[in-house]
């Protein structure tokens, strides 16, 4: 079997690639918004490059019961959800078990609004360039959610950036936004966003909180916690 070589050493240099990628829309007209926690590690370095602020979208996989690895689908902050209904299918949940994991997605949304005060207060994003940033796309359920919660408020350009997706994935936010900057998609039947980075481990709150104060552009009130 051949060694597979990941395409990112961490978080910190898969942004910086992706910065490279997203020059065109530097400028504070550009908001970025980072899905936590995960896609903070990223998004922080691209802010940077691209000289536009940057705030945080809350939303959640909702998981596969016994396996927090794998989710059937993604809810936001509103209780809206979609789901991955071929897969929902495959699994045979009840209604119940399917409503049970939606409410322990939206305890955890609950949580982390409470943590990150002002970093996941909504921004105005009417006629600006959003770009919504995640470490990686498994299903692309999250992210599908996500692009629908920003498409509500009317950016003028909505872009989604990744540095590894699924083909899957791909496919199914293709269509949904103006822009999808994603520099390594990997087909197979197994896929994990893990195996795309030499260094890879689950962010704690405390260092997502240290790389918001990292930035130059501080929200008013700045993060709190519950």
């Amino acid at each position: 079997m051949p060694y597979y070589s990941p395409p990112f050493t961490d978080r910190a240099q898969a942004g910086q690639v992706l910065a490279g990628l997203l020059a065109p829309h530097a400028g504070p007209g550009t908001m970025v918004l980072a899905v936590p926690n995960g896609g903070v590690a990223v998004g922080v370095p691209v802010a940077r490059a691209l000289g536009c602020p940057l705030r945080l979208l809350v939303v959640r996989k909702i998981q596969i019961p016994g396996n927090t690895e794998a989710g059937f689908g993604a809810v936001a902050a509103d209780g809206a959800a979609i789901y991955n209904q071929d897969l929902l299918a495959r699994l045979g949940l009840t209604p119940a078990q399917v409503e049970a994991q939606k409410q322990k997605a939206l305890a955890s949304i609950r949580e982390r609004l409470a943590v990150y005060g002002e970093w996941a207060r909504p921004p105005d994003l009417g006629g600006r360039v959003v770009i919504l940033v995640d470490d990686g796309l498994a299903s692309g359920v999250t992210m599908a959610s996500a692009v629908g919660i920003v498409r509500q408020q009317a950016p003028v350009r909505l872009v989604v950036a990744a540095p590894t997706a699924s083909a899957s994935a791909h496919q199914r936010l293709l269509p949904l936004v103006d822009e999808l900057v994603c520099p390594n998609v990997r087909t197979g039947p197994y896929f994990a966003v893990a195996e795309a980075y030499a260094h890879w481990r689950d962010l704690e709150v405390d260092e997502v909180l240290g790389l918001l104060a990292s930035l130059p552009e501080q929200p008013e009130s700045g993060p709190g916690r519950a």
